[in-house]
């Protein structure tokens, strides 16, 4: 399988989740400043231009965090990454929507692309600050969510790579991280797949 991604970016949890099922696979970075996502060979893989894109085996390609991650733990039903169950794997996937949709397409997209948001210079950082905001309200719902639990669901699953990854950001632009949250982020700081990634991708 090949991988195209961004280091530090939402397709870290994808890379975790490939490392997890020590599944082999090749990685392809794609430079989203120099514009990578929007050149033509990239683009007749993947037409929204997007991050990530998985190349499977028989060369389909498969797009957006969810999707990705869904089918990984599908086909690959031995690494354990989803609930045998319909209801553990129905909070798995309402747990990874919100993560990926809410805190990051929300929430995070207006603090890192805000002048996607306006062109006015001037509501830049009244952008920023919904945000953050969004992002602080999506951690305060996660954190309820992760009471009584070392992981999402449980045991480890998809979800958890996509919370980790928004735990992550938080880390690195100084957004708190309640109680809850803050224990799994450290619990995931010690899993050694996701030491292997952030090594791999140039994090200490």
């Amino acid at each position: 399988m090949k991988l195209y991604m961004t280091p530090g970016s939402c397709t870290t949890g994808i890379h975790i989740l490939l490392e997890e099922m020590d599944k082999a696979f090749e990685a392809y970075i794609v430079n989203l400043p120099a514009g990578d996502h929007k050149k033509p060979e990239y683009v007749a893989i993947n037409p929204k231009s997007t991050i990530p894109t998985l190349v499977r085996d028989d060369g389909t390609a498969l797009t957006e965090f969810q999707a990705i991650a869904w089918w990984l733990a599908r086909a690959h039903p031995r690494a354990r990454l989803l609930p045998e169950d319909i209801e553990g794997e129905v909070r798995v996937i309402e747990i990874m929507d919100y993560a990926v949709g809410t805190i990051h397409m929300q929430g995070y997209t207006r603090i890192f692309t805000t002048a996607s948001f306006t062109s006015n210079e001037a509501e830049h950082e009244s952008v920023k600050a919904r945000g953050r905001e969004i992002v602080e309200q999506g951690f305060a719902v996660m954190n309820d969510a992760l009471e009584g639990r070392e992981y999402a669901a449980g045991d480890f699953s998809i979800a958890d790579a996509a919370l980790f990854y928004v735990e992550f950001w938080a880390d690195k632009i100084g957004i708190a991280l309640p109680p809850n949250c803050l224990s799994h982020y450290q619990r995931m700081l010690g899993r050694p797949a996701v030491q292997r990634v952030l090594r791999e991708e140039g994090y200490r």
